[in-house]
Formats: structure tokens, sequence, C-alpha cells
């Protein structure tokens, strides 16, 4: 319902209000804000991957999904775009639709038939730990004063009930046999539409970029369980933001203090081969975990946008209603990284001494960084 000066929607019926404002209105009227729905979620063996995810960009009135698969080097995905505010109520764009079955624990994510690739889904990601909050991501641009980046963020452990089709063959997740994560994030954020034209901003291949991503899901012998979770950006050897915690079952996180890797990555994609991530939990203490992809399998997250792709980008208006999509043969080929990019949600294993578990790695790493073997001259988005 349309008032002078305010709107009210249905979400002002609920008792949650934090501002003497309708649910019409946010804190923020930057364009970048967002409100961000993520998944991943594959078979324990690495045959196939499902990553889908949505966002909502209240002052650009649009909201934007991606989903699709990978499996080995092969990726499809689909994407749609709409008008927010002809339905501000469904979680869900085009094909596909989110909903919250039992907060902080169990949501579906479901790929209805499209035209654009022969892939639906309907799984139902159930927490194997409680949700966890990471460090607030509060970044000023590196020239200038404007905060880039004031953006809040959950992620759990899940795991997955359902189906997949792909190509008319269909694919059962179980809770036994599938692994995954799912994250929920808020804020002012950056890379969400095009860079303003008469504002100066600096080529990323001009720098060394560093982001690391790691949840890692661990079981001891015993049965129980644990979280090592760190998120790292570095600019030029300058590290701009970090998280990091051990999380517990019972909800409570022990901090983490820093973050040393002895990785490898593929310097043809850049894409990550393996090695282990050390941590400094404090008082002298480290933990290190080792790290190896599971196979190919890995979701570039240029298909989602991240980064733009083909001249799209996140949060861009695109009419009333679009549908568009790709399908990649090898996302592995350097030509085809070039058009994706290198982030991608990587399926690995890991282990902690005699803990044993599962782990998604979003790795970039822009620019020449001597430890690892990789030149300025061979880098790529």
């Amino acid at each position: 319902m349309r008032q002078s000066m305010q709107i009210i929607t249905p979400y002002d019926e609920l008792l949650c209000h934090q501002t003497p404002e309708t649910f019409a209105t946010i804190a923020h009227a930057d364009i970048s804000w967002t409100e961000k729905i993520w998944g991943t979620m594959w078979l324990a063996d690495g045959s196939i991957q499902v990553n889908c995810g949505l966002g909502k960009y209240h002052n650009r009135n649009v909201l934007d999904m991606f989903a699709g698969i990978s499996r080995g080097t092969e990726q499809m995905t689909v994407r749609a775009s709409r008008r927010l505010d002809a339905d501000p109520q469904r979680a869900g764009a085009g094909p596909f639709d989110y909903e919250v079955l039992e907060p902080l624990n169990a949501v579906r994510f479901t790929l209805r038939e499209n035209d654009v690739i022969p892939v639906t889904f309907d799984l139902v990601a159930t927490g194997l730990m409680p949700c966890f909050l990471e460090a607030k991501d509060a970044q000023r641009e590196p020239h200038g004063f404007r905060v880039q980046s004031d953006l809040l963020r959950y992620h759990q452990p899940v795991s997955i009930r359902g189906h997949v089709v792909v190509d008319g063959e269909r694919i059962e997740y179980t809770d036994d046999n599938s692994e995954g994560f799912r994250d929920h994030s808020w804020g002012v954020r950056m890379d969400v539409g095009d860079p303003a034209p008469d504002v100066y901003k600096p080529n990323r291949l001009d720098q060394d970029f560093l982001l690391l991503w790691t949840p890692m899901f661990l079981r001891r012998p015993d049965g129980s369980c644990y979280e090592i979770q760190h998120y790292r950006q570095m600019v030029d050897g300058e590290t701009t933001y970090f998280s990091g915690n051990i999380n517990h079952p019972d909800g409570t996180q022990t901090p983490l203090h820093g973050v040393r890797d002895d990785l490898k990555f593929d310097p043809e994609n850049r894409r990550l081969l393996g090695g282990s991530v050390t941590f400094d939990a404090g008082w002298g203490e480290t933990r290190t975990v080792e790290v190896e992809p599971k196979s190919d399998t890995g979701f570039h997250l240029g298909g989602a946008l991240y980064f733009g792709l083909k001249g799209h980008r996140h949060g861009q208006w695109h009419g009333e209603d679009h549908l568009d999509g790709e399908r990649y043969a090898d996302t592995s080929r350097r030509e085809t990284v070039e058009e994706l990019h290198q982030l991608r949600d990587c399926v690995t294993r890991v282990r902690e001494g005699d803990a044993v578990g599962f782990a998604t790695v979003e790795s970039m790493v822009i620019g020449a960084h001597p430890r690892y073997g990789l030149t300025k001259e061979s880098s790529l988005l």
C-alpha cells in the first residue's frame, strides 16, 4: 500500500520492527545495499554440485537469482531477475524459489523446468550445526573515503535431502551422501551494478589480491563435530579483512587470530590444487587443516555474476522479467576462466589430526605471488 511519504508492506504486520520506519525503508540509501542468500550442495563423492542463490537489491528495486550445477569441469547456470516491488514477499525469481522451513535450521531451494538449462532440483538443506556469524565486513575504498563494504553474514554447514534432475537423469540427495553450506548476508556490498563512470576505480588486475573463504566441517572418531571457518582478503600484501573462528555445536565460538597457508594453485587457471592452512589460535597454539579437492567439481561464481559476466552484473535492471544462462563443457580451460573468473566453490575434503570432514574453498589469487609460483603475466580475474 503506497501512502504519502511511506509504503506499507505485508512485513509490517510482523512484530520485528527496529526503527520507526516501515519495512519499505532500510538504513542505507546506497544502491549497493544487498541481501543475499547462497547455497552449495554436493554429493560426498564429488561427482555433482548444486550452487544457487538470490540477491535482493532494495534500493535498485531488483531481485535476481542464479542456479546451476558443476559436474567435474562441466557447468550449467540459469539466471533470472525481476522487478522487486511487483511481488516483494516472494523470495525467488523466474524458475527459482527459496523457502525457510525452520528458521536457522532448515531451508528449501527449488529450481523448476526452464528454457535455458536441462536442470531442475528440489533440495532441503538442514543444519549440522547452528548458524554462525562472521565478523562484520567493514571496508573503505583503498583510494578515497567511501565505505565500500558494510556487511554482516552468517553461514551454516548442512546435509541435504531431495533430488536433482540433469539431462533427464534423476540424482538423489540424502543426509548420508550429501555435504554443503549455506549463508545469508546483508548490507552494503562491493561489486553491485556497473562501476560509476565518473568515479575513480583502480583495476583489480593492477593489484596483488588474495581472497580465501573456507568454512570447514570436521568430525572426530567419537562422532563429535566442530567447524573451523575463516575469511581473509589481502591487497598488495596488506590484510583488509579477516574473520576466523572455531565454531562449536553448542553455538559458541572461539576466535582465531590469524592464518597462514601452504596452498598450491594451478598457474594456468589458478584452481586450488591442495595443501594446508594453519591458524593462530592464540597463546602459542596453532591449528593446521589439510585441504584436498575431491574432484574437478567446483562451481565458478562468475556464472552467478560475481565480478560480472558478459556485461551483466549483480543487481542490474534487465526489465520486468529476465532469463538467461549458459552451459560450459570445460571450465578448466584458461579462455573459459577468463570469462567466468577464477572464484569458485571448490569441493574439498579436509583433515585435522584424526578429525575428517568437508569444506568449500573460495579462492582468488590475482597478480604476482612468488610463494605460489604465480607470476603477474599469468594473472587473471
